[in-house]
């Protein structure tokens, strides 16, 4: 597996961790908050899950559900920006990593399935 990818979903954790503590005292974001932390580090424990793989099919399945959650972080993030929680920059930010990630992801399933 592509030690790279898990890397980089850790630190995207670790980024989308932060983040919420930020908007939990900063801004007093409670809901959305919540939402974004589930979908941001599930990402990475999918990954993780996919190490222990019992068969291709099902790599493929816990990189999948990874992607899953990922397109959801995207939301939540877009959702923040569009209510003026996070200002285009800090948005921008998070943002390109995440779909860094989606783009490893992506990769990795589509040469699993060949």
């Amino acid at each position: 597996m592509n030690d790279t990818v898990e890397k980089k979903s850790f630190a995207f954790a670790v980024r989308i961790v932060n983040l919420c503590r930020y908007l939990e005292s900063e801004k007093r974001e409670h809901v959305i908050e919540k939402q974004l932390l589930r979908a941001g580090t599930s990402i990475g424990a999918n990954i993780a899950e996919a190490q222990e793989a019992q068969s291709r099919a099902d790599f493929i399945s816990k990189m999948s559900i990874a992607l899953k959650e990922a397109g959801e972080t995207r939301y939540w993030l877009r959702l923040l920006y569009a209510t003026s929680y996070l200002t285009f920059r800090q948005y921008e930010s998070v943002l390109n990593n995440c779909r860094e990630i989606e783009r490893m992801l992506t990769a990795i399933i589509k040469t699993s399935k060949q």
